[in-house]
Formats: structure tokens, C-alpha cells, sequence
């Protein structure tokens, strides 16, 4: 929250790492060869190495969390991270000096370096976070608020404003569309008026910010306290819990003067969906040499074995609820489909999924590739479409859709579908459908490509020991 002051005590800890990394630097090779008398003619190797120092030490300060908030890490904890991260420049600096193969640098000045940057960098921490504590310990620089609201909105809001904030927060008072609040208090605070005082509070108080804190019914002041704000310079937020949700990720955009408030119950990374689309189409194309010949093979003995299409094609639903035609190698006598209502009643499962262990209306080859799951191959060429992934929901059928009879249920299409997921690795159809259904939004919820591959590796030893398959 009031992220501002946070970014500028990065960005000023940043420009003092990087002043000090080249400080350190200059100092050793001075130290080495100044001072045993005169330059050396190396002075442009080693300064060429100077761009590469910054870069390596800045990636690696970031990585071990040498930037974290003065709040939550104490000066031992910025110390170690300054070290370790000294320590895997250092390292992987001579490792490239050692591939290169670049002559001439001096390992005196590499120690040196790696000495004198651990106590620049620790000093310039020392000193920001002492900085940070005094300003904190004598209420300089507080963020100045007023909010608008006494209800349970503007409480929470207040105590988490307090016990959130990186550089302190300084709870101005209140204001609330009932006069009965006047001079009362909230979480030690005075009630200063109604809204209709806006601008005189405004005009009478240090305020850096307001923030409205009123459900929806009451937003019909939101106007009048916008211009207040507007004619004063002052900053307005409103909280966008305005429906009781749980969402993931909130966002704004404009649409040239529209201001359009996002809430999105699924939180997915643009640029990681297209790394995972990426790896999909990698991982597809790399396996398609040893793939196509055994196809070839399973093609053959399908159709050797009863009379019918190689092939199953049936309409699934996939991502946001589009139809597209999934492709399977048919393991199942020709017309099978039609058959279903006959034999609704031998269905074993619960929920709106249909499994039969006998079914008869699977053929000899069906049962082998069934439970060896070799009648999925054909879905490859589903994921290079891109109406599937690797690792996703398995796409289910517009029967069972039509059957779902809770509306969570309808989340799992937020997600692109897949080959193989949590439940394909969890017993797969052992499973009853509530717990395939909890397998699915627990991945939806929890989804990162370290997950996929997990996956992807768990998938392996499950589908050639054949359990859980039907």
C-alpha cells in the first residue's frame, strides 16, 4: 500500500549498490597496482569486466532478497544476503574469466573487490535502515489519511493501513454519510463530519490521501468527494471490495477516459501462459519422431481388430467454454456412442461422469490402449492446435457438462484443458468426481510451470503401471 516511498527507497538503495560496486571495484585494482607503483597495462581488461560485474551483482542481490523491506529483515539477515551475494559474483565471475579464457586479470583484485564491495554494500543498508527506523520512530513522513466510511470496511481498512505500511500511516480521521457519527470514534480515531464536510476537512487538515470505504449502496457521494479531491490535489482511492468476492487479482485500465475496474477470480500470468504455450509445442514436436511410428502401429491393430473409424472424434469443452473436436484413437465398437442412454444405468460413477469397469462396448485393442492411455496420443495434435495443453483439466463432454449441477464446477473452463493433471496422478478414475473436481480447481488456483512439470514427470510411472485407468 502507498507503494511510492517503497519504490523510491529502491530505486535510491539501487543507485548506492551500483555507485558502490564500481567504487569497490576502481579501489582494488588502484590498491593492487597504484600502489606498487604505476599503472598496469591491463587497466582495460579489467574494466572491461566492470559491465558484467554490475550486471551479475544486481541480478544476484535481487535474487537473494538483498532488496527485501527494511520492515521484515533485519540488518544480520541484509548482511548474509549482501555476502552470498557478493559471493556468487565473485564465483561466477571466474567462472567466465576461466571459459573465456581472459588473461591478465588479477586475482588479488578479485579478492580485493569481493572484500571491499561486502562492506559498501552492508554500509549502504546500515544506513538506509537506520534512516528508515528513526523516520518511523519519530513519525516524520507519515502518510496522512482520511477515510471515508465508520463501518467494517473502514475498520479493517484502518488496521491493516497500520500494520501493512512500510513507512507508517497516519489516520487523519473519518467521515461518514450519517450526522450520528459526528465525534465519535474508530479505531482511536475521530469521526471529523459527514461527507458534506469533505472540503472543509480538506482544507483544514495535512491530507495525502482518501480513501472511500463505503459499500456500493452508498456510492452515490463518490462524485462530490471525487471533485473535493480534485480541487484540493489530493489523491482519491476506493476500495474495490465493492461485492463480497473472492477474486485473485484486481487491475485497472482505461479506455480512453473510461476507467474499467478488473476483478478476475483466476489469476494467470500473460507471459507465463505463453512460455507454457511455448513449451507445449516444443515438448510435442521433439516427441513426434518416436510418437508417429508408434500411432502408425496403434492405427493399424484398431483397425485390424473391429470394424470402424481409426479414430474417435467428440465434442469437448474446453477453454471459457468453447467447443472444439477432440481426437482419440477409438477403442470402443463402432456406434458406441449411441448406446449410451441404454446403458445409463449400469453407471458406476458419481456425479456427472459415466464409467462402466466392463464396458462392452470397449474392443480387445480398446482395453490395452485404455489402460496404457496410448488412445490419448492422437490428442497431441490437439495441443499443437491449441485447443489443448499438455497439463490442464481433462476436457469433458457436452453430456457431462450439460450435467453439472454446481456452478464452481464451471471454474475448471477457466483454464485451458490438458493431457494429463493433478487427478490423472491422484488414482485417476478411482477417484469419485467431487475429488477429480477438487483436484482441478486446487491446480486452477495454485497453477506455476514448476506444477505442469511436476506433473508432467508424476504422469510417466502412472500411466505405465496402467492404475486407475477404465
Amino acid at each position: 500500500m502507498f507503494e511510492e516511498k517503497s519504490k523510491q527507497f529502491d530505486r535510491t538503495l539501487l543507485i548506492f549498490d551500483i555507485v558502490s560496486t564500481i567504487a569497490a571495484y576502481m579501489t582494488a585494482y588502484m590498491l593492487r597496482f597504484k600502489a606498487l607503483g604505476g599503472w598496469s597495462p591491463t587497466l582495460l581488461i579489467h574494466f572491461s569486466l566492470l559491465p558484467m560485474i554490475l550486471a551479475l551483482m544486481l541480478f544476484h542481490l535481487s535474487h537473494f532478497n538483498a532488496y527485501c523491506s527494511p520492515r521484515r529483515m533485519t540488518l544480520a539477515q541484509s548482511t548474509w544476503s549482501v555476502f552470498i551475494s557478493v559471493a556468487a559474483t565473485v564465483t561466477a565471475l571466474v567462472g567466465i574469466i576461466f571459459i573465456m579464457k581472459i588473461q591478465y586479470v588479477s586475482r588479488a583484485v578479485v579478492i580485493t573487490f569481493m572484500g571491499l564491495a561486502v562492506v559498501l554494500l552492508v554500509l549502504n543498508r546500515f544506513v538506509i535502515v537506520s534512516y528508515f527506523r528513526g523516520t518511523l520512530k519519530r513519525g516524520e513522513n507519515f502518510q496522512k489519511v482520511l477515510i471515508i466510511g465508520t463501518g467494517a470496511r473502514a475498520a479493517q481498512l484502518s488496521r491493516l493501513l497500520q500494520e501493512k505500511s512500510e513507512w507508517g500511516i497516519d489516520i487523519v480521521g473519518y467521515l461518514d454519510p450519517h450526522p450520528g457519527w459526528a465525534g465519535s470514534q474508530v479505531q482511536g480515531r475521530l469521526v471529523l463530519g459527514t461527507i458534506a464536510d469533505i472540503s472543509t476537512v480538506l482544507k483544514g487538515f495535512v491530507v495525502d490521501e482518501v480513501i472511500l470505504a463505503v459499500p456500493r449502496t452508498l456510492m452515490g457521494d463518490a462524485e462530490s468527494i471525487a471533485h473535493a479531491c480534485e480541487e484540493e490535489g489530493i489523491k482519491l482511492r476506493i476500495m474495490a471490495d465493492l461485492y463480497d468476492l473472492e477474486v485473485a487479482r484486481v487491475s485497472l485500465m482505461k479506455l480512453d477516459n473510461i476507467p474499467l475496474l478488473t476483478l478476475e477470480p483466476v489469476a494467470l500470468d500473460e507471459y507465463k501462459l505463453a512460455l507454457k504455450r511455448m513449451i507445449d509445442i516444443v515438448l510435442v514436436v521433439l516427441s513426434l519422431p518416436v510418437v508417429l511410428p508408434l500411432m502408425g502401429c496403434i492405427a493399424l491393430a484398431v483397425k485390424f481388430d473391429s470394424p470402424g473409424p481409426v479414430f474417435f472424434i467428440q465434442e469437448r469443452i474446453g477453454l471459457k467454454k468453447r467447443r472444439f473436436n477432440m481426437i482419440k484413437f477409438r477403442s470402443m465398437y463402432a456406434g458406441s456412442e449411441e448406446k449410451i442412454r441404454e446403458l445409463e444405468h449400469l453407471n458406476e460413477a458419481e456425479g456427472p461422469i459415466f464409467k462402466i469397469s466392463n464396458d462392452p462396448r470397449v474392443t480387445r485393442v480398446g482395453r490395452f490402449i485404455r489402460r496404457t492411455s496410448l488412445d490419448e496420443l492422437p490428442q497431441l495434435f490437439n495441443v499443437l492446435g491449441g485447443s489443448m495443453s499438455l497439463v490442464g483439466p481433462r476436457p469433458m463432454s457436452v453430456r457431462d457438462v450439460d450435467l453439472f449441477d454446481r456452478g464452481i464446477q464451471r471454474k475448471r473452463f477457466s483454464v485451458k484443458p490438458g493431457l494429463t493433471c493433478l487427478w490423472q496422478i491422484s488414482g485417476r478414475s478411482d477417484l469419485p468426481f467431487s475429488k477429480w473436481l477438487e483436484l482441478d480447481l486446487h491446480y486452477i488456483d495454485r497453477w506455476s510451470l514448476i506444477l505442469d512439470f511436476k506433473i508432467l514427470i508424476k504422469t510417466i510411472p502412472v500411466v505405465i503401471r496402467g492404475s486407475g485407468a477404465v
